[in-house]
């Protein structure tokens, strides 16, 4: 009897081990917290720009959970990553009195057939920061994204993507109308007209997105030999309630 307990308890632990062991030797991703300048951003990417040098109370009111300090540099070599990037963030440090959050794990404009869940978020914002902004630049979905939210109010939200114009709040602003942003242009060629005879559906390109990012704060590829103080930032988990949702069908 006191040998079959013992061989049960052997076997127990034998089992045990065999299970955890993978577990306590997955490899853990060691970022790079040496501080550093400035690093680039924006194509292929989505982001807040956020008017405050406070980081901490940038999290603080979108719910982010910072898991890892990162430097530039690894930061946004994360969010850049297929794998890496999955419900994760990078928030840096302040540039001339800015933030941002990097990632395509930020909420996205999705259509009419999705829940909208950037709008709440940028008037969260707006009730907390002097001026916020959100952009989203994807050719491969041609997915093209902006909003300015300013003393509290939501003052010009747009984003098309492939079945036309998903998010049209507020007027046209003057600095879309500066730079050309009639959306009358498809990838370059204006007045195109259809197979069918209808007009194309508008698009704009990357270098209106990052032109009018220019104008309202920063133009995130131009950020690299920036003169701001070498700093650190950190890797953060998104919200669950971030994630995309279909809208409810009702009867």
């Amino acid at each position: 009897m006191i040998l079959t307990i013992g061989v049960f308890i052997v076997v127990t632990i034998a089992v045990a081990a065999f299970v955890l062991a993978p577990r306590m030797f997955e490899p853990r991703i060691v970022y790079d917290d040496t501080p550093d300048p400035p690093a680039a951003f924006g194509y292929r990417m989505a982001w807040l720009a956020i008017q405050t040098p406070d980081a901490s109370r940038v999290a603080e009111e979108l719910g982010l959970e910072a898991v890892e300090t990162s430097n530039w540099r690894t930061g946004i070599g994360t969010v850049y990553d297929e794998k890496l990037s999955q419900g994760r963030v990078y928030l840096t440090p302040p540039v001339n009195g800015w933030t941002f959050v990097v990632g395509l794990s930020l909420p996205q404009p999705l259509g009419r057939n999705f829940v909208d869940k950037c709008t709440p978020m940028l008037l969260d914002l707006a009730g907390a920061f002097p001026e916020a902004q959100y952009y989203m630049c994807y050719p491969p979905m041609d997915c093209y994204a902006w909003a300015r939210v300013t003393d509290g109010k939501l003052v010009r939200a747009f984003s098309i993507g492939d079945e036309g114009i998903i998010w049209n709040k507020g007027k046209t602003t003057r600095d879309e109308r500066s730079i050309g942003l009639k959306f009358a242009e498809v990838r370059g060629v204006k007045n195109r007209k259809a197979d069918v005879g209808e007009t194309m559906p508008v698009y704009p390109t990357e270098a209106h997105v990052m032109h009018l990012a220019s104008c309202w704060s920063f133009d995130p590829t131009s950020l690299e030999g920036s003169k701001a103080d070498t700093d650190v930032g950190y890797i953060c988990v998104t919200p669950p309630s971030w994630r995309p949702e279909r809208m409810r069908r009702t009867a």
